[in-house]
């Protein structure tokens, strides 16, 4: 599983209660997750103002509860946490481009004076985007959590082309399904696993050619019927050889 961190580091949740409610549960912690403050999704433009290290505004909070997170990792032998770096731009000419890059670097140092890697989870840019961002020294550790749902409910390109581009780094893979938006600019709209566009066939063949040892995380954040949706995701993934 991926445990939010941002409820033990607010005090909602005790690391002792947690570790309790861990204890005997059946399940693994495989990574962490971070949201950032004031980010809004209700549609595409807003996340695009308010998502990731983007926004000045909320930058110094970010970066306290970063150091904050990576503690509260540390503490639950947490090792990859995963965040939205938000819509970083493509023209490498653009002066945000850079602010966001050491941004991102700057969390990657507080999760890694830790001993706690951090990956970007996909969709808000395009791959070939992100892949050149990665390529930048400063995120020389910096992975990537991948979820091809993500790659459809944006409308930032194919999930096997983008998993193509992406898979020398990445640490994580969401699964979840959608279908696209009617038109550009608005969400589409997420599905039960294997309901939606993503062709889990060619996805999971490539999974197993060119990341065998990579974690899986079902993630299933609509629908009436979430358990039941985790339970089929997780069957889908077993039927095509994979763990997740």
């Amino acid at each position: 599983m991926q445990l939010a961190l941002d409820p033990i580091r607010a005090g909602r949740w005790s690391i002792e209660s947690t570790r309790r409610a861990l204890n005997g549960s059946g399940t693994t912690v495989y990574s962490g997750m971070m949201a950032m403050h004031g980010e809004d999704y209700a549609t595409i433009d807003a996340i695009r103002a308010t998502g990731g290290v983007r926004p000045a505004a909320t930058w110094d909070a970010n970066v306290k509860a970063a150091h904050d997170n990576a503690a509260v990792a540390r503490e639950l032998g947490i090792y990859l946490v995963t965040f939205h770096a938000g819509f970083i731009p493509e023209d490498e000419s653009d002066p945000e481009r850079e602010t966001m890059i050491e941004r991102v670097a700057a969390i990657a140092r507080a999760f890694g004076d830790q001993g706690v890697r951090v990956a970007l989870e996909t969709g808000q840019e395009s791959p070939a985007a992100l892949a050149a961002v990665l390529a930048d020294e400063r995120l020389a550790e910096v992975g990537v959590n991948f979820d091809p749902a993500n790659m459809v409910l944006y409308g930032s390109g194919d999930p096997i082309d983008a998993l193509r581009v992406l898979a020398p780094r990445v640490s994580q893979i969401h699964l979840k399904d959608a279908d696209p938006a009617p038109e550009p600019g608005v969400w589409g709209t997420e599905q039960p696993l294997g309901e939606g566009s993503v062709d889990w066939d060619a996805f999971f063949a490539l999974v197993r050619e060119r990341l065998p040892g990579v974690g899986l995380i079902v993630e299933r954040e609509a629908g009436e019927t979430r358990i039941e949706d985790v339970r089929t995701a997780v069957a889908l993934a077993r039927s095509h050889g994979v763990s997740a």
